[in-house]
């Protein structure tokens, strides 16, 4: 196969906004990561294991251009020039990755090291392996030929107003079919002039076709900053990880992530300071229209217009559903939508569901008890009842 990886743009906005302040106040951390495949019918070929391998030694060549550098700080207000330094001498390190045929999927990898480095491959190494599977595994011309059709089909019913979304971005690089599906894909909205498309997450597409890069924070921010520091009480690991966000960026790049450690506790931190500071927050689990709604009483409760917030909907999200959520709360608040796996990978095979999440810092298991109970994830689970007996004494004291 040729290579996957050819820039280290290719990779999604908030790995940049996160490494940006893990580089100026957090560069001591260590952390680990874990890949988890959770479609129990996929199964990784030695072949395959093998060729992720070599893309991800093809990966860890790589180094940053010149032009890449200066087009960072051009777009972004916020980059600061002593991160983009640093990023002039960065480059992936190979001896961080263990990757091997083991478990139930055929494919065990880990990522150990310092958290700016294991941070940044998160999805370049999720872009690798949804592409070398579905390349090895299928009629890959097959694949991509319904792809194209399909999002043909999506367009189409975007500009005939079957659906009606409102600004929408593309996020869609952790599990795309292939680099060439995401290239064809976004120049193709680009050039459908469609009403709402604003951007996408991918760096370097956003760079190719003169759009917007979206992105600000993940769940790995706030697992690190709140629990990867055991003089702190895990239940305040929002309070950390806003107050170290705000440190670094003031009122810039400002969408707050909620469902971390569970929506109803991060909102006993987002208090009036922060529901100001930040111009809005993100759904990534449980049930949009209860999130929507609390998240609405909450601003009015502290006397803020709605309206004047975002909220910005990025969990599992067709446009069929995104156009319902859409009519529901437009007019009630700046409604935006992330859109990835539907954009990236619909074609007549079904998608993977794969994730890499930080599984330890600084040592200490961290945990993600989410508003969806499938989505949390933890390797440790006296942790998590650690973590979720912190929670609920903090909620009912």
């Amino acid at each position: 196969m040729e290579q996957i990886i050819n820039s280290l743009l290719d990779t999604d906005l908030y790995k940049f906004s996160m490494g940006q302040a893990i580089f100026h106040q957090f560069n001591d951390a260590k952390t680990t990561w874990t890949f988890t495949c959770r479609n129990k019918d996929v199964k990784f070929t030695s072949e395959m294991v093998e060729e992720i391998k070599r893309q991800i030694k093809l990966y860890c060549t790589l180094s940053f251009k010149e032009e890449e550098l200066t087009y960072l700080l051009d777009k972004q207000a916020w980059f600061k020039e002593s991160y983009v330094d640093f990023l002039r001498y960065w480059h992936p390190r190979y001896e961080d990755f263990d990757i091997r045929e083991e478990g139930d999927c055929g494919l065990f990898i880990e990522t150990c090291g310092s958290w700016f480095n294991t941070s940044q491959y998160e999805t370049p190494v999720l872009a690798i392996v949804n592409e070398v599977y579905f390349r090895m595994n299928f009629d890959y011309a097959t694949l991509l030929d319904s792809f194209k059709k399909r999002t043909e089909e999506k367009i189409a019913k975007l500009k005939s107003g079957q659906y009606e979304i409102g600004n929408f971005s593309e996020f869609g690089m952790r599990r795309r079919l292939s680099f060439e599906a995401q290239d064809w894909m976004v120049g193709k909205l680009k050039e459908s002039n469609l009403p709402g498309f604003i951007g996408t997450s991918n760096v370097f597409l956003a760079k190719k076709y003169d759009l917007k890069a979206m992105g600000t924070m993940a769940h790995e921010w706030i697992m690190t900053v709140g629990q990867g520091y055991h003089e702190h009480n895990p239940a305040y690991s929002n309070k950390f990880a806003l107050d170290a966000w705000v440190k670094e960026y003031g009122v810039l790049n400002g969408i707050a992530l909620t469902d971390t450690i569970t929506t109803d506790c991060f909102l006993k931190d987002f208090r009036l300071t922060y529901s100001k500071l930040f111009d809005g927050v993100r759904h990534d689990s449980g049930d949009p229209y209860e999130w929507g709604d609390k998240m609405l009483r909450h601003y009015r409760d502290l006397g803020i217009d709605p309206l004047n917030k975002t909220l910005l909907f990025s969990d599992s999200l067709d446009f069929e559903r995104a156009s319902a959520i859409y009519k529901y709360f437009n007019g009630k608040a700046k409604v935006a939508f992330g859109i990835g796996t539907y954009l990236s990978n619909d074609t007549c095979e079904k998608a993977l569901n794969i994730v890499m999440k930080v599984t330890e810092a600084n040592y200490s298991p961290v945990a993600k008890i989410s508003d969806t109970k499938g989505k949390s994830t933890c390797k440790d689970p006296a942790y998590v009842d650690y973590l979720q007996r912190c929670i609920d004494w903090r909620m009912t004291h």
